[in-house]
């Protein structure tokens, strides 16, 4: 399975971005699929993830302003970011696999990962 990310580039804050993320291919029922961030410096941090019966999953950094979503006719899955902050700002990274719940937020739980899109909110 491969994960093709896009989407990202320059914006204010207060803005809005959609990240889009490819499957390859059609995945099985329990296919977690998540978004992470690595700011420069950083460690990689989780930001969302949906999984079977559209369980959502959010950090609390990004509650009530990020949503995940999944078109599996398209085999795309989407991150939408509203309200934009420059704290924001951050190498985002979709990530897939058959995740126990446990490890939802944790990196090493995801199998599969896309390359990352470049997200950056100017003040």
């Amino acid at each position: 399975v491969q994960l093709q990310a896009s989407g990202g580039g320059l914006v204010q804050a207060g803005g809005s971005l959609r990240l889009s993320c490819v499957i390859s291919e059609r995945t099985a029922s329990n296919f977690v699929v998540g978004w992470f961030r690595q700011a420069s410096g950083n460690d990689r941090e989780f930001v969302a993830a949906l999984r079977q019966g559209g369980y959502t999953y959010y950090s609390d950094s990004v509650k009530g302003r990020f949503t995940i979503s999944r078109d599996k006719a398209k085999n795309t899955a989407y991150l939408q970011m509203d309200s934009l902050k420059p704290e924001d700002t951050a190498n985002y990274y979709c990530a897939g696999g058959g995740v126990i719940l446990s490890a939802i937020r944790t990196p090493t739980g995801y199998r599969y990962w896309g390359q990352g899109t470049q997200v950056t909110v100017s003040s």
